[in-house]
Order: C-alpha cells, then sequence, then structure tokens
C-alpha cells in the first residue's frame, strides 16, 4: 500500500473520506480556516501532508484561503479548502475571480444551519442557491451533493477532475450529518482510480496565449515558473489575458466561460435512478435526505405503490433534460430538503404544471423514510 492512496477497507467518518479523496486525487495544496463541521477534513490534511511532502497552510480567514488557492493553482498545484456556509459568504468574491482567471481548485462546503453563525453542530441544506447564485455576474459552476461516507471519498476525486478538465472552482455540497458519519469505505488501488490532469501548453512558449481555445472552449494551461508568458486579471480580458473593456470582449469571454459548461453538461451530470421507469410518484432529492427517500420509496413498492426516485448526485448544472424525461405520465413528484425551499424552486421551474409537494425540514434530523412515505401514499392516490 502506498502512502498517499490507502488502499482497502476502512471504518471512518465523511470528512476523513473527503481528505482521503483529495490525496488520492493529487490535491498538494491545501489552505482552510476552522470552521465545525468540516474542521475534521483539514485535520486529517494537517496530519497527513507533511509526510506526503505536500503543503497544507491554515489561515487568518477564509478570504485569505481561497485566495491563496488561486495562486497556488497558477503554479501548476491541485487544490483545495474546506468550510461552510459562513466561510462560502467570505468565498465568493475570490470565487468569482476564480471564475474568470479559470482556476482549477475544489470547495468543499460540509454545511449547517443558518443565517448567521446559525447552528454549527446541526447538517442542512441550505447554501444549494448560494454556490450557484452567490458569486455576481454571468457565472456556472459544478457543485456535486455525495451521500454516503464512500461518496464523499469518489466525489471528491471527480470534484477534482472537473476541475481540472474545464478549469474552474467545483463545489463538493456535503453536510454535517455525513461529515459526522461513520460508515464502511472502500478505497481501491492506486492504479484503479481515473485522474484527470489540466491540459497542458503545445505550442512554444513565444507563441502561448493564457486563454486561447479550441472546440473545448476549455484553455490550456501552463505554469508560472515553466517558461510561457503569463497574464491574468479579473477584469475583462482577450485571449492574451489583457484587460479589454469592449463591448465584444465582454460578450465572447462570458459567453465562453458559461458555455463550457453548458455544452459539456451531458458529460458532467450525474443521477441515479431507482424505480423511476413506470413510477406514478416521483421523489426528487440529494445528499442526506436521498437516503430516506430511498427506503420510502422501497416501502411504497411493498405496498404496490409505483414510486420511483431520482437523485441528484449533480446539482449544478441542473439536470433539467433528465428530470423532464421522468414526468410526461405521472401524478406528481415530491421534494425532501433539509432548507425552506430551495432547490425545489429548480424542480418546479422544469416540472409546471405537475402537482408538487415541498418537504421542508429546518433546525432536525434529517426526514424520516416514514415521512416520505407518507407523502408518497397521499399523493399517489
Amino acid at each position: 500500500m502506498s502512502l498517499d492512496v490507502l488502499s482497502g477497507e476502512h471504518f471512518v467518518h465523511g470528512d476523513w473520506a473527503c481528505a482521503e479523496g483529495a490525496i488520492s486525487a493529487g490535491c498538494d495544496y491545501f489552505a482552510s480556516y476552522p470552521i465545525t463541521p468540516a474542521t475534521e477534513i483539514a485535520e486529517r490534511l494537517a496530519s497527513r501532508f507533511p509526510v506526503l511532502k505536500r503543503k497544507f497552510v491554515q489561515f487568518e480567514d477564509e478570504i485569505s484561503a481561497v485566495a491563496s488557492l488561486i495562486g497556488a493553482s497558477f503554479t501548476g498545484r491541485k487544490v483545495m479548502t474546506a468550510t461552510s456556509g459562513p466561510g462560502i459568504s467570505l468565498m465568493l468574491e475570490n470565487l468569482g475571480l476564480a471564475v474568470m482567471t479559470e482556476a482549477p481548485m475544489v470547495i468543499v462546503n460540509v454545511m449547517r444551519g443558518g443565517p448567521s453563525t446559525g447552528q454549527p453542530t446541526v447538517g442542512a441544506q441550505g447554501d444549494v442557491m448560494q454556490v450557484r447564485w452567490g458569486m455576481h455576474g454571468d457565472v456556472e459552476v459544478i457543485a456535486l451533493a455525495p451521500q454516503s461516507v464512500q461518496e464523499m471519498y469518489t466525489m471528491t476525486i471527480q470534484a477534482f477532475n472537473l476541475s481540472e478538465q474545464y478549469r474552474l472552482p467545483v463545489f463538493l455540497l456535503s453536510d454535517a450529518n455525513i461529515g459526522h458519519m461513520y460508515e464502511k469505505l472502500v478505497i481501491p488501488e492506486k492504479d484503479e482510480i481515473n485522474i484527470i490532469n489540466r491540459r497542458k501548453p503545445t505550442c512554444e512558449p513565444h507563441l502561448y496565449k493564457p486563454y486561447q481555445v479550441d472546440e473545448s472552449l476549455v484553455p490550456e494551461m501552463a505554469s508560472f515558473g515553466e517558461g510561457y508568458r503569463f497574464y491574468s486579471t479579473g477584469l475583462t480580458h482577450d485571449e492574451r489575458g489583457y484587460p479589454d473593456m469592449s463591448v465584444e470582449a465582454q460578450n465572447k469571454l462570458v459567453r465562453r466561460l458559461s458555455d463550457k459548461i453548458r455544452i459539456h453538461a451531458d458529460q458532467i451530470i450525474m443521477v441515479e435512478e431507482i424505480d423511476t421507469e413506470d413510477c406514478d410518484v416521483l421523489v426528487v432529492a440529494y445528499g442526506i435526505t436521498a437516503r430516506s427517500s430511498a427506503t420510502a420509496v422501497k416501502q411504497a413498492r411493498g405496498e404496490d405503490i409505483k414510486a420511483g426516485l431520482l437523485r441528484l448526485k449533480t446539482l449544478w448544472p441542473f439536470p433539467e433534460k433528465i428530470l423532464l424525461s421522468k414526468v410526461e405520465a405521472i401524478k406528481g413528484v415530491i421534494v425532501p430538503e433539509m432548507n425552506y425551499g430551495q432547490l425545489v424552486r429548480e424542480v418546479e421551474r422544469v416540472i409546471k404544471p405537475t402537482p408538487l409537494k415541498f418537504m421542508p425540514k429546518l433546525g432536525e434530523n434529517p426526514h424520516t423514510p416514514l415521512e416520505i412515505l407518507d407523502e408518497i401514499r397521499r399523493m399517489s392516490k
């Protein structure tokens, strides 16, 4: 067993699994500020990184931590931070800079109750819209939603791969329940892990334009110190990276930054379907609530109720086409969320006029299977 990939079976919590997923993905720079319930990720990496000769830095706040990720990313490092809702609030301006400069990075948000300081030790799903719309201007993001300790590991690796492939911040939206949950984790052998790295320039250094693209709309990325002329700015810029305040430059750049995700959405989006082929009632859920939803759907089937589950592994880009294909001839959709109405708004937009029942939960444990089953029974009548 190698020092970086701890292959084998483990009984660990989700934050531990996330840290090991980052290491397996090749993360070699981590910067953060401690915050419940994400601190255990930092603690694990603070212990592991020195042995692996990788860089761990605890900053004075989340603003400086995420700013350092941008610089480290441009030196060729694979970078990550871990925080919770209040930390994301502080990071948003610099995350917009990361989108504009196309700096790959992974941001783990172990969600907790809010607003403000809220409930540090209570899980929630209240930051779903924050990561999508918190940055100003037109941006596209990728956000993944694990539901288990195993997925905290595998989706962290996927987050790194997507970030490197499309050159942008990728969010891993966990929560306190999953982050602090203990379950079995199986880490594969190192040579079985799929790793995607950013594309390096293929031209001579004097011909390199840092924001020139091909049909993928994703520019090749040289690292500082490799001999390539490099200019990067948060201002609207041209292919050389130089500021350009023209209408044409803004139109071309913003469209490309958005379209590099939109045109690849079908390759990015991941869902899990349970009994969706013939269902009368469809449950749409993600993260911790999807676990209860799966049990509820199974119990409903045992009562001869045709229920199905569409579990969203990818929240952004939103799997609009997949959802729309599931509601052509059903009685209704149920959306349980640990918030007071976030992703349900996106579901409602897509499925209108199909009936929809929203099940909010605030400041409590996740939904129980029985609570969801009761709603399935009511909607199936």
